[in-house]
């Protein structure tokens, strides 16, 4: 190119740029959908959202009293704020004090009581909640967003490159073989 002479526009830097920028953009929202896809798909196999526990506690001898009483003492002594959801005598000596996502079973004979319930799972919880859109209406337009950057992301990566390596090329056949995974998937599997 002649000095003086006005610079040729490079639509494929412009593309680079935009898709680099917009790459980096989706980072964060492409970490939760990750990990909460991989959570959920397997839902069968486990709990994405919670895990179990189990504790032993020993009171110290029998608890006497009529239920209500008992219930009250013992979640005193464990230093349960929560109020029971439901208590009732599965035995002579088994009393059931229900609480969301837990529940005590106590040997009113012994004093032994087992604890058993639910823990939240920390950051998995979270992203399975966004990722199912939980959120509802505000969510909605994030993950609308976050799809269209996904889609502008497809598109851009398509045409980067030229040549061999590009779409008329192996980049091609990429996209070629992406179309077809979930075409396959539905024709071999009998389809909706």
């Amino acid at each position: 190119m002649a000095e003086g002479s006005p610079r040729r526009f490079q639509w494929r830097g412009l593309l680079r740029s935009v898709h680099r920028d917009a790459g980096n953009l989706a980072v964060g929202l492409t970490l939760v959908y990750a990990a909460s896809g991989l959570a959920v798909n397997h839902i069968a196999d486990w709990d994405p959202n919670f895990t179990s526990y189990q504790t032993t506690h020993e009171l110290g001898g029998p608890l006497e009293g009529d239920d209500q009483a008992v219930a009250g003492r013992v979640m005193e002594r464990l230093g349960v704020k929560d109020k029971p959801s439901d208590v009732y005598r599965a035995s002579d000596e088994q009393l059931e004090i229900t609480l969301d996502r837990r529940t005590l079973h106590v040997n009113t004979k012994t004093g032994r009581v087992l604890d058993e319930g639910d823990k939240p799972r920390f950051l998995l919880r979270l992203a399975n909640w966004l990722h199912l859109n939980r959120g509802k209406k505000a969510w909605t337009y994030v993950a609308d967003g976050y799809a269209g950057v996904l889609l502008l992301l497809a598109f851009s990566g398509m045409f980067m490159l030229p040549g061999r390596k590009g779409l008329l090329g192996r980049g091609g056949i990429f996209v070629l073989v992406g179309v077809a995974v979930p075409v396959a998937y539905v024709v071999l599997s009998g389809g909706p």
